[in-house]
């Protein structure tokens, strides 16, 4: 049991990367498993992504996130998040994907891609990224369909989908327009979500209104081929010229996964979980994040998951022994300075 790490953390970003960082400030040992890079989920992002927080709400540690903007840059969060990680000198295991957590005598045997790990309590960090929602209609496959975007400049010339209406959908379609693309979008409801940001509701709509962005509402995908897409509204499928498609609906955590390590997960999606300690119903197995949120993903985001890792440490502590220990002040701007 002295060989066992108190805590074992899958996923390394934002969240996951707190949830080491809680444990370290409780005493507690950790090792961080990652199945993709470090900070995998931002390093996936858009690459002139903007975080809709301020920094305050996204320090993990008590370390100051200094940035150069009122808000802070994917590019920013990147960097700071991986010196957060050297400062406390995480335990980061980087490509080895879990896939399995048993409950056992002395805690937990957590099977990997790589081997396996023991130990005491685990926590499941692993947002829902990874886990974009299939559409399965004929020709998603192809390899000029994406469920990620990234940056608009291969599309510079181009007849491009954009499928969805919330704020992925509408600020790829803008930034893909405003650098040379002729976009078009397909959009499954009315009108454009109400949940989009409101700096960007009134650009996307004006953009549709003068005609620089072909808009199609109430609308579905048929079938995607090569050179075309064939869009069916109100019962009529029309087809249009096309070389990419972003599929850009949305993401859900991988609900498998959570079944099959014995998170109760009920018809509506929920997981089960004590709010007060994210512990769920496997004593010991903790969520952290996101993946909390299960089919309600708008739910929590970095600013509430941060808030489980010290939950989860707190508690953690006290099942094994430990008196924990109070929240840590922020540290002074002198005590972390960025080299980058």
């Amino acid at each position: 049991m002295n060989d066992l790490p108190d805590l074992l953390v899958v996923g390394a970003g934002p969240v996951g990367l707190a949830c080491a960082v809680e444990a370290s400030r409780q005493g507690l040992s950790h090792v961080v498993i990652e199945k993709g890079t470090l900070l995998n989920t931002l390093v996936g992002w858009p690459t002139f992504t903007v975080f809709f927080s301020t920094p305050d709400l996204l320090e993990i540690g008590g370390i100051p996130f200094v940035t150069a903007g009122a808000k802070p840059t994917r590019r920013e969060g990147l960097v700071y998040y991986r010196k957060v990680a050297e400062r406390f000198g995480l335990n980061v295991r980087l490509s080895e994907s879990v896939e399995n957590v048993q409950r056992t005598d002395e805690g937990f045997l957590v099977t990997t891609s790589r081997g396996s790990h023991r130990a005491r309590k685990v926590v499941v960090a692993t947002g829902f990224f990874a886990g974009p929602n299939i559409l399965g209609v004929p020709g998603e496959g192809l390899l000029k369909c994406s469920h990620y975007y990234t940056e608009p400049f291969a599309c510079a010339f181009r007849d491009v989908l954009v499928v969805g209406g919330k704020n992925s959908a509408v600020e790829a379609a803008l930034d893909l327009h405003r650098h040379g693309a002729r976009v078009t979008m397909a959009v499954r409801k009315p009108e454009f979500g109400a949940s989009v940001k409101y700096w960007l509701k009134p650009d996307i709509e004006n953009r549709v209104k003068e005609g620089s962005i072909t808009a199609h509402f109430e609308t579905t995908v048929d079938s995607v081929q090569e050179g075309s897409v064939t869009l069916r509204k109100n019962g009529t499928a029309f087809t249009i010229p096309n070389d990419t498609v972003f599929f850009l609906t949305g993401f859900r955590p991988d609900f498998d996964f959570l079944k099959r390590i014995g998170i109760h997960v009920d018809e509506a999606l929920h997981l089960s979980y004590d709010e007060s300690t994210m512990e769920t119903n496997v004593p010991g197995l903790y969520v952290a994040g996101v993946v909390a949120a299960g089919v309600d993903i708008g739910r929590f985001f970095i600013e509430n998951g941060r808030l489980h890792a010290v939950q989860i440490a707190r508690h953690a502590a006290g099942s094994l022994g430990r008196k924990p220990v109070d929240a840590a002040p922020p540290l002074p701007l002198a005590a972390f300075q960025d080299g980058d």
